[in-house]
């Protein structure tokens, strides 16, 4: 019986050719080797089998190659080469430092380095998990890294870059080595498969290569354990039940359930996926990676993304197409959820089984949303019709009372004498105006009943201002409120303090409806003085926000009011900071507060005097 080697020694890469996925890497360190640049540290540093061990025996290999090939491949049939394809070059040192990571073995291997090649040009130094050196065992190592023997190379391999120290990282070129594509481990298991004479479909490979998350190694490892379970004739479904793996199947049945929102089926495919052993959690992440590749192929520019065979990514094209973006977007934020919660859940079985309800229950939720909508709108539509009708009929009876009234207020107007107009509008007609504005505004609650029918109420009720062609004393009569104002004469005088606090307080019942704004008016403190021919008066806050708001929003609406209230325009109403003063907290005993208290509150000096307490 001949000598059995598992794939990961047999097709061991022993050329930069046939090392898989670093292109990069393996281009760098040949250009190194023509030009002849080789330093004296390098750093591999990557994720388990990606082939950093290889590459550094590849590359002490051909530098110590005595007939490089034309591609700066070592040629396999020098004494150099033929010695290390037997394992007995001298030339070529490895050691573990997982096992050897003491002080004394670092030791013993600077005694080493200074031992010259017998055959050969340089002595490599291969050391394979180099993290896990002690610190005392880096700090020994550091003055030979940094300045070793010309004949020396050190090549460090580790996958945890981030536990060597800086000072061993400055003195070494660093290669990081990145995970093997799914692609490339495909067609790297194909042309064994091919070698061994073993039949597999792509499908089958593919399932290998994800497996192994971007691990050669795994790749060929998982590779010889389906030899071993299916034989030379290697099926999909046999692969499926060797790995343990979930089949894409159950997503596509169930996503196919969803669009009819049939839960009950759902619930019994999730039954049998738990049936088989699968776990729950990775039941909902396979779900998820179903919903992201479904839209991942919804647009011919991201199908890149998908890492599948061409059979699969047909049908999760065609089942996206059937999909929309909306019902994608949703069923990924419920396994998300579901995914986030399940661990916190008492019964994660429950959970998921109610993400899979929601998940049937997608496509009809925008359904009942359209029809609440539609009979929205068709209510809606209704009442505008009505009310477009109302309004045209009540247009017509509007216009002609309007122009009734404009007629006869026309002819009162004539019948005046003109000095009363001009009086009457220099008087009052600026002051009022505002106030009429802002009394529109914040809708004043002193304003007179007017008579139920009336084209002043019919303009209220429609909320529209009335007609107005030129600012006249007949367009202002035209509003109650206005007319009321204009009657409101103004004395040349400037009243008291005494009035002007009485009159404040009224201003502030005026306010009745706001009740803060009525109790900060009322509680305010003014300040009075006289300024040349004006009473000018201010009204003290507490804050900046405060002074602000006033003076944009009510200050003129206040100084109008007050003006009405004491028939005069002799005062201005300003709005100013209450000055800040600092109180003096005196600390006192408890005999000086008792005396305190007694002294400010008679009630309680009548009860220590009435009890006979001592204070």
């Amino acid at each position: 019986m001949a000598e059995y080697i598992v794939s990961a020694r047999k097709y061991r890469p022993d050329s930069f050719e046939s090392l898989i996925g670093q292109d990069n890497i393996a281009q760098t360190l040949k250009n190194s080797i023509s030009r002849d640049k080789l330093a004296h540290a390098y750093l591999f540093c990557g994720p388990r089998g990606v082939g950093k061990t290889s590459a550094a025996r590849i590359f002490a290999k051909t530098i110590n190659c005595q007939n490089l090939n034309e591609k700066n491949e070592p040629c396999g049939h020098c004494e150099s080469c033929v010695s290390f394809n037997e394992g007995r070059s001298y030339c070529i040192h490895e050691m573990d430092a997982a096992s050897n990571n003491s002080v004394d073995e670092i030791k013993t291997l600077i005694e080493q380095v200074y031992i010259p090649p017998q055959v050969g040009k340089y002595s490599v130094y291969i050391v394979d998990e180099v993290h896990m050196l002690s610190t005392a065992a880096f700090n020994a190592f550091l003055k030979t890294l940094e300045e070793p023997p010309a004949y020396a190379i050190f090549i460090l391999a580790t996958t945890e870059k981030h536990k060597i120290p800086a000072t061993i990282l400055s003195r070494c070129q660093t290669f990081d080595f990145k995970r093997i594509t799914v692609s490339d481990i495909v067609l790297n298991l194909r042309n064994i498969a091919e070698k061994e004479s073993i039949t597999i479909d792509d499908e089958s490979l593919h399932i290998i290569a994800m497996k192994s998350d971007g691990a050669m190694r795994d790749a060929l490892t998982i590779f010889d354990q389906t030899v071993a379970f299916c034989g030379e004739n290697i099926s999909y479904d046999a692969v499926l039940r060797n790995l343990n793996v979930l089949d894409y199947e159950y997503s596509f049945r169930l996503v196919d359930y969803f669009l009819s929102s049939d839960y009950a089926k759902a619930l019994l495919v999730f039954n049998e996926v738990l049936s088989k052993g699968f776990n729950s959690l990775y039941f909902v992440s396979a779900l998820s990676t179903h919903f992201r590749n479904l839209l991942v192929a919804k647009t011919a520019e991201s199908q890149v993304l998908m890492d599948l065979p061409q059979s699969l990514k047909q049908r999760y094209i065609q089942q996206a197409s059937g999909l929309s973006l909306a019902f994608i977007y949703e069923a990924l934020n419920i396994c998300a959820s579901c995914e986030s919660s399940y661990k916190h859940s008492v019964n994660p079985r429950l959970a998921i089984e109610f993400a899979l309800i929601k998940l049937c229950f997608i496509v009809q939720a925008p359904k009942q949303e359209s029809i609440a909508v539609l009979k929205k709108e068709e209510v809606s539509s209704t009442d505008r019709n009505s009310a477009q009708l109302n309004e045209k009929s009540s247009d017509n009876h509007r216009l002609e009372g309007d122009m009734q009234e404009h007629k006869a207020s026309e002819k009162n107007i004539e019948q005046k004498p003109q000095e009363s107009n001009n009086q009457t509008l220099s008087s009052g007609t600026e002051a009022n105006t505002a106030s009429l504005n802002k009394s529109e505004l914040i809708g004043n609650n002193e304003e007179k009943p007017v008579s139920e029918g009336s084209p002043v109420q019919e303009k209220a009720k429609r909320g529209r201002r009335p007609l107005k062609s030129t600012i006249s004393l007949n367009n202002i009569a035209e509003d109650k409120k206005v007319q009321d104002t204009v009657n409101v004469q103004m004395e040349d005088r400037i009243p008291d303090d005494e009035e002007i606090r009485l009159k404040w307080k009224e201003l502030a019942g005026a306010y009745a409806s706001r009740p803060r704004l009525a109790t900060a008016i009322a509680e305010s403190i003014l300040q009075i003085d006289l300024a040349e021919d004006h009473k000018r008066i201010v009204f003290l806050v507490s804050n900046q926000a405060q002074q602000q708001w006033l003076r944009e929003n009510l200050l003129r609406e206040l100084q109008t009011r007050l003006c009405e209230l004491l028939r005069t325009t002799k005062i201005s109403l300003l709005v100013d900071l209450m000055p800040t003063t600092e109180v003096v907290h005196k600390h006192m005993t408890q005999k000086e507060r008792g005396a305190h208290m007694m002294n400010n509150n008679p009630n309680v000096k009548e009860l220590v005097e009435d009890l006979n307490l001592d204070i």
